[in-house]
């Protein structure tokens, strides 16, 4: 076979692996967007020109996400922030506008508090969209409702409260799990140290109690020993005189 058509079989082969790589590499990248951002994902798709695009444009979001400092609330931080929502909720019964307006900005609060910019719109939805992609078509159908409370229905307002609950909950909640599990891990490594170093205790108090009695008859025998050679001198050395 000649060297040319090695060279070329070579290089034919290099490219066609080169290419399934990507493939899969690429499948790979779609896959794990799309259970990421679930219909967020589907959302954008449909909002840019090709699926090559949306994928660019979900990752320049997570790349975005990581460079935020996105922290969980204190426990005295929700329990403040679930007070002020049920002030909120109580308004609602007689001012609904201005309550489902309340809403909006404790929502607004909770987010800046969190980590998140609040500077505009659409950048709020697509920061959000990396870690509560599930809650975000809720958040974009509350806002609408929102933009035009005074000349929403009450049905409509009640159904943005409900949207905004769930959004509110979610950034509430998120990463309280994390936070206890640290925690609870911290304190269990203290106790399983102070565990370890009482158990070490107990047991050199258990050696040395042991090992005491033993050096007590030791030494006993020892003096017994030397009091009888004292008493009974050798047979030898009196048949010697």
């Amino acid at each position: 076979m000649p060297t040319w058509l090695i060279v070329l079989i070579v290089v034919v082969a290099v490219a066609v692996l080169g290419a399934v790589i990507w493939l899969v590499t690429q499948e790979m990248q779609r896959k794990r967007l799309q259970q990421r951002f679930g219909p967020e994902y589907d959302r954008t798709v449909a909002e840019k020109d090709s699926p090559r695009a949306a994928q660019r444009e979900l990752a320049e979001r997570e790349r975005r996400h990581k460079e935020l400092d996105i922290r969980p609330l204190s426990a005295s931080a929700r329990e403040r922030y679930a007070r002020e929502w049920a002030q909120v909720q109580e308004k609602f019964v007689d001012q609904p506008s201005d309550a489902v307006a309340e809403a909006d900005q404790l929502l607004n609060s909770l987010m800046a508090e969190r980590g998140y910019p609040t500077e505009g719109y659409e950048q709020q939805l697509a920061d959000l969209s990396v870690r509560h992609a599930k809650t975000l078509e809720h958040y974009r159908a509350a806002h609408t409702t929102q933009q035009k409370r005074d000349g929403a229905s009450t049905e409509d307002l009640r159904d943005a409260m409900v949207r905004y609950r769930t959004v509110f909950e979610d950034l509430l909640t998120d990463g309280a799990d994390e936070q206890h599990h640290d925690h609870h891990d911290r304190r269990n490594g203290h106790d399983h140290d102070r565990t370890e170093r009482n158990e070490t205790d107990r047991h050199d108090t258990d050696r040395h109690e042991t090992s005491r009695p033993d050096a007590d008859r030791h030494d006993a025998d020892r003096h017994e020993t030397e009091r009888q050679a004292s008493a009974n001198p050798r047979t030898e050395w009196n048949g010697g005189r």
